[in-house]
């Protein structure tokens, strides 16, 4: 099968890599003619342009860019493709760009691969990053069916674990486990970089071990990422942020009135639930 992918990333890379070793053939497209040599001379794809025109022949196309480019990069694509290919996404938001795309493409499937790193770029492309992780698909009531059994096919040769629900379901969810943890996480450092004696400041960033490392990790990743987080997803995140912001209020009025037994009853009931969303 031919495959296009729009956005020669991590996650496209990735993709490339996969798809690859599975006998299909791959088209790269990238804004940058140096990332497509790069692609090639790494063996994620098989050839690569700056031309969207290279994607005519493409049976499925995957749009791998930033958020805020895939409904602007989608809309120039759909003059070079055929009515029956197949296109979908990798963004991490999904109810807006359904919302433009899926009334001028029949056979666009909204999708989300939950996998990736801190690091971006071709460089940062891994084989089996899928592996194992989650892999929404969110297709409407007039997705051919024919369509969604290709997408998925594809998806579970990746090794990913797929999971289908509504676009505003998705959005919902992961402001929860993904986009509030990068708020969180940022704000962590912020709030940290706020200690006023330096001396201080600096024991800490010496002491900073494995916690810190975890907790920190999320808010330390792309700026661009978190910022379209904020912006396509914004209502369903305003309203993570402030249950978050409630629990703080109840664990600092915990600490200041000294209720260590109400306390330790909130920390066993998160150490009970932590299991149900991490393994």
């Amino acid at each position: 099968m031919k495959i296009g992918i729009l956005g020669l990333g991590l996650i496209g890379g990735s993709l490339g890599y996969d798809l690859r070793s599975q006998g299909h053939h791959i088209l790269g497209i990238s804004r940058r003619e140096s990332t497509c040599q790069r692609a090639i001379a790494l063996g994620s794809v098989n050839e690569a342009s700056v031309n969207m025109s290279l994607l005519a022949t493409a049976e499925v196309v995957f749009i791998c860019t930033p958020i805020g480019l895939i409904v602007p990069q989608f809309k120039q694509l759909i003059e070079h493709l055929s009515a029956a290919t197949i296109v979908t996404d990798v963004g991490s938001v999904k109810a807006p760009i359904v919302q433009a795309i899926s009334p001028l493409w029949q056979n666009f499937i909204g999708g989300h691969p939950m996998a990736g790193t801190a690091d971006s770029g071709i460089e940062a492309a891994q084989r089996d990053l899928f592996l194992g992780r989650p892999y929404v698909l969110t297709p409407d009531t007039t997705t051919p069916t024919t369509a969604i059994s290709v997408l998925e096919e594809i998806v579970r040769s990746l090794g990913a674990n797929i999971y289908y629900c509504q676009p505003e379901q998705h959005d919902r969810a992961v402001s929860w486990i993904s986009h509030l943890p990068v708020m969180v996480s940022a704000s962590l450092i912020a709030a940290c970089m706020d200690e006023t004696d330096l001396e201080v400041l600096q024991l800490a960033q010496n002491l900073a071990s494995s916690g810190f490392r975890d907790t920190s990790r999320v808010g330390g990743g792309n700026p661009e990422l978190g910022v379209m987080m904020a912006q396509y997803n914004r209502q369903a995140l305003l309203g993570s942020l402030q249950e978050y912001r409630h629990n703080l209020d109840e664990l600092i009025n915990l600490i200041e009135q000294e209720n260590w037994k109400a306390l330790e009853t909130k920390l066993q009931s998160t150490q009970q639930a932590r299991p149900d969303f991490v393994e």
